[in-house]
């Protein structure tokens, strides 16, 4: 106490030889350093409060997919073609007409060059129809010599096994001399490489036939095109026609660089609309995403065209050889549309959701909530205003939700992340699902939202 009073006495005395300027400066920075102080502690305990994001676990449905872009590779309209150069002399129908496969739709007076045109066609066809009659009689000419060669076979295996077994030579009736005996050998050998030939020729010949079919399908196609009669190519209604009498058509001719030949490419002068006609798309996918794609899989597509329209589908055929371009390997998938009843045509573009694989009727939780540690996974719950940690066994994910197996019910309220009063937020350590990205998805959703999210705020001490 008497160390006390000392050092008071000392202060007063020291203070008395400072001057007035001296003692307003020693105020000041009395003021600021407790000023200072004060203020650190108030930020301290301020930065105490903790906030908790949370949302409730909700039963629904987890579904996996994979995204992909591409476009319309058959829309739901065919084109009216024609190569002629002319003048239309008549028109059978009008836009909005229903029409059916093969009606006549005008006729058009040709050209010198276009009936020449017409004329080779229609030529080119009948050769196609000759060679289909050939076809299916080289067919049946196959079939006969790989009989005749079969038994040539069976000849020479018995000469072979005569000579084998001492006999005489069936021809002379004399004991087979050793130039007799190497001509049996060979025959044999010559006779069943004249039956393997022939039977080849007999099991292609279906595809010659096929082939020949087609090349008539061509043929008849071309003619078509070039034919004063212009025809439709399907039933449907047409549309956006582009005829009327005494209009003038010219064809459309370019000089090939390697022949020097005259090359004629269609041009289209109208449509016909099917609205049942089916509809197909093809993406391309990474070597990751094509080994979860499987035919029969359904799709969720959108189009650029109708940014407010979702059409579905499902995967028709997925191509496994895929390509390389720049060393990037991508795989085909074409995917069939349901029928759809507004006009999409040819490669508009489209992205598609293809769906892998779904959960119904379990416990969901945002991903976020998961923290995961030497393979044992938890969630915080808040319960009656309190934190408290939940080990669960969790199941398959997307990139949003995690299925909870067992440790928490639906209506539980889960902690997402931990936000300061700062605004600075900080979700569970380790948030990311053990099992995300199970299936290589790319993509996913719930039937139901994430939940509703609570702000709770925790005040901590300094």
């Amino acid at each position: 106490m008497q160390k006390i009073k000392k050092i008071v006495v000392f202060l007063k005395n020291l203070f008395k030889k400072i001057s007035f300027k001296k003692r307003i400066l020693i105020a000041v920075i009395a003021v600021g350093f407790f000023g200072f102080g004060g203020y650190r502690i108030f930020s301290a305990s301020k930065k105490q409060k903790i906030q908790y994001q949370t949302a409730q676990a909700e039963k629904g449905t987890l579904i996996n997919s994979i995204s992909g872009s591409g476009s319309i590779t058959s829309g739901n309209n065919t084109s009216i073609n024609t190569k002629v150069s002319g003048v239309v002399n008549k028109v059978y129908v009008t836009n909005g007409d229903k029409v059916a496969k093969g009606q006549k739709i005008a006729e058009i007076t040709l050209d010198d060059y276009a009936q020449e045109r017409q004329t080779a066609a229609w030529v080119n066809y009948l050769d196609a129809t000759v060679a289909v009659k050939d076809a299916i009689k080289n067919k049946v000419t196959a079939d006969i010599q790989m009989w005749k060669d079969r038994e040539a076979v069976l000849t020479a295996q018995q000469n072979l096994n005569d000579k084998n077994d001492g006999k005489n030579n069936p021809t002379t009736n004399k004991v087979y001399t050793d130039g007799e005996k190497m001509i049996v050998d060979k025959t044999l050998d010559e006779s069943r490489k004249a039956f393997t030939v022939s039977e080849s020729k007999y099991l292609n010949s279906d595809a010659d036939i096929s082939y020949a079919y087609a090349k008539v399908s061509s043929a008849l196609r071309n003619y078509q095109e070039n034919s004063s009669t212009l025809i439709a190519p399907s039933s449907g209604n047409i549309s956006d026609l582009m005829l009327a009498p005494g209009v003038i058509l010219s064809a459309n001719s370019t000089t090939s660089n390697t022949s020097g030949a005259t090359i004629v490419s269609a041009q289209t002068i109208g449509k016909i609309s099917n609205p049942n006609g089916q509809l197909t798309a093809t993406i391309s996918l990474t070597e990751i995403d094509i080994i979860s794609v499987k035919a029969n899989q359904k799709v969720t597509l959108t189009l650029d065209a109708y940014p407010d329209k979702t059409f579905t589908g499902k995967i028709l055929a997925v191509n496994t050889n895929g390509s390389v371009s720049s060393g990037v390997t991508s795989y085909p998938v074409t995917i069939l549309f349901d029928p759809v009843l507004i006009d999409i045509y040819p490669n508009m573009s489209v992205n598609a959701q293809i769906i892998t694989n779904f959960v119904t009727d379990v416990i969901l939780v945002p991903s976020t909530a998961i923290s995961t540690d030497n393979n044992q996974s938890t969630v915080q719950r808040m319960k009656d205003g309190k934190i408290e940690t939940v080990t669960v066994e969790v199941g398959d994910s997307n990139d949003s939700q995690t299925v909870i197996v067992s440790g928490i019910n639906e209506g539980d309220e889960v902690v997402t992340a931990t936000i300061t009063s700062t605004g600075e937020s900080q979700t569970q350590n380790n948030t990311t699902s053990p099992f995300s990205g199970l299936g290589r998805t790319t993509g996913g959703s719930s039937n139901r939202d994430s939940g509703n999210v609570r702000f709770i705020e925790r005040p901590g001490g300094f």
